[in-house]
């Protein structure tokens, strides 16, 4: 099986400084990579570099459409970038209020990446924005409130089906579960977990808690000071982590 997205020593440097080194990564469809790493380590910075949301300074960056053409991303046209983000990949902003269009609508803040790329009856956008609503246990009754109605967890939720509603491949998720009550964390994960593997999504998480990497990865990457410092199968780098920082980061929430 091709990997959907490969990165080959991507590197990105703020002022002379690495965020993110030599970062070697495989994402193979239906996978969910966890990258763990204390705050400064990175991940935001490789997260953001991968979706393309910030330059690259060195490396390489390949993805496979659903089409199976192999894309390099690092010269890819703006258009067809636009396109790919819109089409086969997601990105969860870790404040959903940064993913969701505040002015309008539950369900038109569902129904608009359908829009951006050519739905224009207005009753079937009404009726996929509800299922979605359902999708990601809303009441679809609220589809015409205003995002701001809703309650912290209830706006990530709204912020996901946004972005799962055009069926894309990759989702790119920044800290989705920050901020939340325990109870509503928990809620919120069960729902990553069964979206994931019921649509074969693929998915690159950045987290700071172990607890959130062991309950949705299939593969873990533990960065430190911008470089990846272990990588492997979830249960393997948490249950026998090698590298001494590692060590420290699950012994500090886990028993080893």
């Amino acid at each position: 099986m091709n990997a959907l997205l490969k990165a080959t020593r991507l590197t990105k440097r703020y002022d002379g400084r690495g965020g993110c080194v030599d970062v070697d990564l495989d994402v193979y469809p239906g996978e969910v990579l966890c990258i763990v790493g204390e705050s400064g380590s990175g991940k935001s910075t490789l997260l953001n570099a991968l979706a393309l949301r910030s330059e690259i300074d060195g490396g390489a960056l390949a993805y496979t459409t659903r089409e199976g053409d192999a894309l390099d991303l690092l010269t890819l046209a703006e258009a067809r970038k636009r396109l790919l983000s819109r089409t086969e990949w997601g990105f969860v902003h870790q404040n959903a209020r940064d993913g969701l269009r505040r002015n309008v609508s539950a369900g038109a803040n569902i129904g608009e990446p359908l829009m951006a790329i050519g739905a224009r009856h207005y009753g079937r956008l009404r009726e996929t924005a509800a299922d979605w609503m359902s999708r990601v246990e809303l009441d679809a009754a609220r589809i015409d409130e205003l995002p701001s109605a809703f309650s912290g967890g209830m706006q990530q939720r709204l912020q996901i089906a946004r972005n799962l509603v055009t069926g894309p491949r990759l989702v790119f998720m920044d800290e989705p579960t920050a901020g939340l009550d325990v109870s509503v964390q928990a809620r919120l994960l069960d729902l990553l977990r069964t979206l994931t593997s019921k649509l074969h999504l693929a998915a690159v998480i950045v987290t700071h808690d172990i607890g959130v990497a062991r309950l949705l990865a299939h593969r873990l990457m533990v960065m430190k000071d911008g470089r990846v410092v272990e990588s492997g199968l979830t249960d393997q780098v948490l249950d026998d982590p090698q590298h001494p920082y590692t060590q420290t980061l699950v012994a500090s929430v886990l028993p080893v």
